[in-house]
C-alpha cells in the first residue's frame, strides 16, 4: 500500500486537513496511508522524521501556494528531494495547486498538476469538487503503483521458479495505462452496501462531534436495521431536524441510497437519492438532483463527497 507524504507550508494547514479528510475513503479501502509532520510525536527529532518519510513514502503531494514557494524548507529541501526521487521513478510527485501563484517555471512545473488544468482549490465555488479531483488523482497514482508492484512480484516469482518467457516491463513507460472496465451487478451491489455503511458511520460520527462541540445540542442516532438508520438533532431540548436514510434493493423500483426529511413512513417517499454511476474506470455516487435551497448540481461523488452531500442537506436547517 503506497504511503502519501504531504509537503506543505503551515500557512496552508487548513487545506491539508481538508484534503486528508477527502482521502479518508482511500485510506478506509486500504489503497493508501498518509503522513505529515503533525504526526511527529513529542520527543522525536523533527527533521529526522521528515527525512525518513521523504525518503520512503511512494506518493508526495506538493501543496503549492505562494507560501510553499517562499518557504526555504518546503522549496529547497522537501521539493528538491521529492523531485530527485520522482526523476529516479522512486516516487510519484503530484503538485496540488492550493492558491494562485507563479508555479509553471518551477522544477515541478513540468508535472501534471491537480485539480484539472492547475486551477487553484481556493478558486472553486465548491471546494469539495476540487478535493474530489485531487482524490481521484491520488487514487490513480496509487492504483498504478500497486499494479506495477504486482507485475514486478509476478516477474520475480517467474525468475525464482526458472520459468521461461518472463515478460520484462521496460523502465521507461507511460503513466497513462488505464483501460475501460466492466462493472457487474454484483460489483454495483457491493459498492452500494459499502457506501451505505460509510454513510451510517459518517452520520453517527458527525452527530457525536456536533453534540460534543455545542452544549445546547443533543443528538439521536438509531440504526433501525441493516438497511435503515435515522438521525435527529435537538437544540435546547426542542427537535431541530430529523432524517431517515436507507439502502434500496435491486428487486424493487428503488435502487440506490435514499434520504427523507422524515424519520417515519415507508420507503416510497424520499427527498433525494444517490445512484451508482460509472465512467468506465470507477464507480461513483450520483445525486438525482432533487435537493433545492439553492444547491447546484453536485456531480458524481466519492463515499466522502456523498456523505458530505447528505449531511449538508441535514445540517443546513441549523445553519440558515
Amino acid at each position: 500500500m503506497p504511503n502519501v507524504f504531504f509537503s506543505y507550508s503551515h500557512e496552508d494547514e487548513d487545506f491539508r486537513d481538508a484534503l486528508e479528510i477527502h482521502l479518508s475513503a482511500l485510506k478506509r479501502q486500504g489503497i493508501i496511508g498518509t503522513w505529515h509532520d503533525r504526526r511527529i510525536g513529542a520527543g522525536n527529532e523533527f527533521e529526522n522524521q521528515i527525512d525518513e518519510h521523504l525518503e520512503s513514502d511512494e506518493i508526495i503531494l506538493l501543496l503549492v501556494s505562494p507560501y510553499f514557494i517562499a518557504s526555504n524548507y518546503c522549496y529547497d529541501i522537501e521539493m528538491k528531494k521529492a523531485m530527485e526521487r520522482h526523476e529516479k521513478n522512486d516516487a510519484r510527485v503530484i503538485p496540488v495547486i492550493v492558491h494562485p501563484c507563479d508555479w509553471h517555471g518551477t522544477p515541478f512545473g513540468k508535472l501534471l498538476a491537480t485539480p484539472t488544468d492547475g486551477k487553484p482549490i481556493s478558486k472553486f465555488p465548491n471546494p469539495h469538487e476540487a478535493y474530489l479531483e485531487v482524490t481521484m488523482s491520488v487514487r490513480k497514482a496509487a492504483e498504478d503503483m500497486q499494479k506495477s508492484q504486482s507485475q514486478t512480484e509476478f516477474e520475480l516469482s517467474d525468475l525464482e521458479n526458472n520459468e521461461p518467457n518472463t515478460v520484462k516491463v521496460p523502465d521507461i513507460r507511460s503513466s497513462n495505462l488505464r483501460i475501460k472496465k466492466t462493472f457487474t451487478d454484483k460489483d454495483k451491489d457491493k459498492f452500494l452496501r459499502e457506501a451505505f455503511e460509510y454513510l451510517a458511520k459518517f452520520f453517527e460520527g458527525s452527530l457525536t462531534e456536533l453534540e460534543r462541540r455545542n452544549q445546547q445540542v443533543e443528538m439521536d442516532f438509531c440504526r433501525i436495521d441493516a438497511h435503515h438508520f435515522t438521525a435527529k438533532i435537538y437544540v435546547n431540548g426542542t427537535e431541530a431536524n430529523r432524517c431517515r436514510i436507507w439502502l434500496g434493493g435491486r428487486n424493487s423500483f428503488q435502487e440506490g441510497i435514499y434520504y427523507s426529511n422524515s424519520d417515519t413512513g415507508n420507503d416510497n417517499s424520499f427527498n433525494e437519492t444517490l445512484n451508482v454511476e460509472e465512467d468506465g474506470y470507477n464507480m461513483l455516487l450520483k445525486p438525482l438532483g432533487m435537493r433545492i435551497h439553492g444547491q447546484h448540481d453536485a456531480g458524481s461523488q466519492s463515499f466522502e463527497g456523498a456523505a458530505e452531500y447528505f449531511w449538508g442537506m441535514f445540517i443546513e436547517y441549523l445553519q440558515g
